[in-house]
Formats: C-alpha cells, structure tokens, sequence
C-alpha cells in the first residue's frame, strides 16, 4: 500500500518542492497550508493542474492544535516543515515566533503521539548553531540562540527529543542548510546576485564578502528527507542535509 504522507508548510519554497517529490515518487500526499482570506496554496498554486488534483490539500494554523489533529488522522509519515523563518521579522515580531516554531511543533508532536504516526520529521535549521565554532559544522557543535527565530527553532528541536526520549516516539531532527532553486526568497543571497545581475548592474551590492555557506540545490535537500524518511536507523537521531563544501559570499558572486 503506498505510504499517506502529510507536508506541513507545503504551501512554501522547500515544502512545495517536496509535495512535487514524493508525488513523483508514488506517495500520497496531503499538503497542509496556511489558511488565508485569499485563499491561496502559496507556490503550490503555481503546480500543474494535474499536480494539483493528486494532492489532498488541507488549508489551516500550525498553531491550532484541533486543525493539526485533523489533519494528520490516518497519515503514516509527517514531514513537518511549517515554519516562520524571517530572521529581521524575528527581532520586532518574537511571540510569533514561539507559537509558530515552537508550539506549532508541540501540536504536531501531541497529535502524532495519540494517534500513532508512524514517522515524524522535524525541520531544523543551519541556524541554531549560530556563528560556526568550527567547521565543518556537524551534529555536535553546540547550539546558540542567535536571533529569536534561531533560539525557537532550537527550543522545537528540543521539544521533538524530548518526545523521542520520554516517550520513544519514531522522530527523526532533519537540519537542511543553506537551500537554493526556484521558489527561493528574493531576498536570499543568489536571487540578490542574480537579480542584480540581470538589471544590468556592473557592480554587486553584497555587504560582507568573507562569510562561508554549505549550499545545497532544494531538489537534493528533499531528496535528503525522502531518504531519512525511508530508513528506520534515522530514528532519535538529528542528521545534517549538508555537502561539507564550503564557498564566501564573494567566491559564489564571482561564479
């Protein structure tokens, strides 16, 4: 029987790429977006049509632990992606934060338990390790909490291995570095290059030319959560979706 699989955040940049993976790959997806007044899917309205009518979508709050709850009735492996992810925004905008990131995750974790799930992946983050101590940066370097978005990925971090822990749940931490392709956030550094670039700028605005970055292509990274989805000896562990490459700013600019 194919696997029922629910995407939470599918409505975004690597949520959306991975609803389209896992379809291709013969699961049965149901998408949890973001319910608004527009009624939008995010990036998944810019799926083929065909696309479309093979995914369930479920328009809801990460926060509103009933509509999780619903949600995830009769689903076998939760990929919980939603997330808000601003850092700037996480400065002026904290509480947000910590009912989206970290209570958002609660729901998912609360509803998995009572129902049984059979898999959950928990979306990290490169972020909560904050400035590298060393690198390459692997599973064991500490933690810091940077920004406030950064301090409340790790607080659901910590949350998913409390689950693991205290009550053997199937959980799995899965941290996706630096991700680029479409879909991406213009305001990530290669759309900012490559914008710039096409407005016909000669010279690039970047800011700091000298910091490192592991960059993975998005179809890898959701290729990386299929894969640690499908292998039972992931479970209770934090794995990094990373090359160990890493490039500055000023080198990726000049490439």
């Amino acid at each position: 029987m194919k696997k029922k699989v629910l995407v939470t955040g599918a409505d975004g940049f690597i949520g959306s790429h991975l609803v389209e993976a896992l379809l291709e790959q013969g699961y049965d997806v149901k998408a949890f977006v973001y319910y608004n007044s527009f009624n939008s899917w995010g990036w998944l309205d810019t799926l083929p049509k065909e696309k479309l009518k093979q995914i369930e979508v479920f328009s809801g709050d990460i926060r509103d632990p009933n509509g999780v709850r619903e949600s995830m009735k009769g689903i076998d492996i939760v990929f919980h992606l939603a997330a808000l992810i601003a850092i700037p925004f996480s400065y002026h905008s904290p509480d947000s934060y910590i009912d989206t990131n970290i209570k958002g995750t609660l729901n998912v974790l609360q509803a998995a338990r009572d129902l049984g799930t059979e898999r959950i992946l928990v979306t990290s983050t490169s972020e909560v390790y904050g400035t590298a101590q060393y690198v390459p940066i692997d599973e064991l370097h500490p933690y810091q909490g940077q920004s406030p978005y950064s301090a409340t990925k790790i607080g659901a971090d910590r949350l998913a291995e409390s689950f693991y822990r205290s009550f053997n749940m199937p959980i799995t931490i899965v941290r996706p570095f630096n991700t680029f392709g479409p879909r991406q956030s213009a305001r990530a550094v290669i759309p900012t290059i490559i914008t710039q670039l096409l407005s016909g700028e000669t010279e690039i605005k970047l800011g700091s030319l000298t910091p490192t970055r592991d960059f993975n292509f998005v179809k890898d990274t959701v290729q990386g959560f299929i894969e640690i989805a499908k292998c039972d000896n992931t479970i209770g562990e934090e794995i990094n979706i990373a090359t160990q490459d890493e490039i500055s700013i000023g080198r990726l600019a000049e490439e």
